[in-house]
């Protein structure tokens, strides 16, 4: 029998909120009492893709999990509707990465009534200044290391199993399976990348650098901030290492404007290609998970340093 979840109402403060916000709210305020799961499913908030699709996978078919960020939206920009409030309020457990989208933050400090999981409080985030950045910041893009994201799968078995002891064995069994698929696609880096005729990648900003571990070397063009515009000197250091390493590609990502890696590839006549952050799912990738666009990815880096 299916251990009984103890449902939260919506917290007051956050349906007056919403309803006093006019017309075009009050939609919103309906569909709070809309749930596409069972009232007995565990209910998960998760702050961004990746969470979301290491969260499905461990969850399988015990938890509805509402992600956060919609699909298509960058999450570092990420405010909060009312409605992704109550999520947050209403959610058996939050997923979450501190520090990386300060309004998800927010609404946890002031509104999480259940239980949350700060994934930087599992993953060591390495700082920039590891990655070659001048920067003491802590790189918050861990998901690129597909081991990390392994043990993120674990804690979350864990989080659930205090929430839904009932079924902790199916939990751990699926955070099993999930290691095991990413094992599997950290060794097709490690060997895919092991033998490449340069190893340095130009890039729109600085999501990367947990691909280093595969002997890479990450140059980007924006810095830490995908919304920033380069100096002068930036492309003017940039066009003098695609020069001397023999750079073939120029890539620029999704759910940002490609527009200065374009321009960059252009005035250096190489190619202009996608490499995917995995921050979210576009409506190019919404039929792709996690797995499929690392390997897309991969396939891009070897084709950009001939591998």
């Amino acid at each position: 029998m299916k251990h009984p979840v103890t449902r939260r109402a919506v917290h007051p403060r956050v349906l007056l909120a919403g309803c006093l916000v006019g017309v075009t709210t009050l939609s919103g305020c309906a569909a709070f009492s809309d749930s596409s799961g069972s009232e007995d499913d565990l209910h998960i908030a998760t702050a961004f893709y990746p969470l979301q699709f290491v969260t499905e996978r461990v969850a399988g078919d015990l938890a509805t999990v509402e992600n956060l960020t919609q699909p298509g939206s960058e999450p570092h920009d990420l405010e909060l509707t009312i409605r992704e409030t109550a999520e947050v309020v209403d959610a058996d457990l939050v997923v979450y990465e501190r520090g990386f989208q300060p309004s998800v933050d927010a609404a946890i400090d002031e509104n999480a009534e259940g239980g949350v999981l700060d994934v930087a409080d599992v993953v060591e985030l390495v700082p920039f200044r590891e990655h070659g950045v001048d920067s003491d910041e802590v790189d918050p893009h861990f998901w690129q290391d597909p081991l990390l994201l392994a043990d993120v799968g674990d804690a979350v078995a864990k989080q659930l199993a205090k929430v839904d002891p009932d079924h902790a064995d199916d939990f751990e069994a699926n955070a099993a399976d999930l290691r095991s698929d990413l094992e599997v696609l950290d060794q097709e880096y490690a060997d895919g990348l092991a033998h490449c005729s340069r190893d340095t990648i130009v890039v729109s900003h600085d999501a990367f650098g947990y691909l280093q571990k595969y002997g890479l070397t990450m140059e980007a063009i924006l810095g830490l901030s995908p919304d920033s515009e380069p100096t002068t000197a930036d492309l003017a250091r940039l066009q003098d290492l695609i020069r001397k390493d023999g750079v073939t590609t120029v890539f620029s990502e999704t759910l940002v404007s490609p527009a200065a890696a374009d321009a960059l590839a252009r005035d250096m006549k190489v190619r202009s290609e996608v490499l995917d952050p995995i921050e979210g799912l576009s409506d190019e990738t919404a039929d792709e998970d996690y797995l499929s666009v690392m390997r897309s990815n991969l396939s891009a880096l070897e084709q950009a340093n001939d591998c």
